[in-house]
């Protein structure tokens, strides 16, 4: 159900080219990934494992985590 994502890879500095900084990944912290990922398979799980809703789950998923670190700093 859910697709394997590469890490984001580092980004060197001092690039100015716009068409390659749309190309570019952000660094994210470590374990975000695995955590929306984690939350993401608990909603579909919650869901009954119904096929065809990986991309809501996977957006809510992200909504969730965030908010969790957005409390959390608060």
């Amino acid at each position: 159900m859910h697709a394997t994502v590469k890490p984001a890879r580092k980004i060197k500095s001092g690039s100015t080219s716009s068409a390659s900084a749309a190309r570019r990944s952000i660094e994210l912290p470590t374990g975000l990934w695995e955590r929306i990922s984690s939350k993401a398979y608990e909603l579909w799980e919650q869901r009954g494992r119904r096929e065809g809703d990986a991309l809501r789950d996977w957006l809510e998923a992200e909504e969730i985590v965030m908010e969790e670190i957005h409390e959390a700093r608060e």
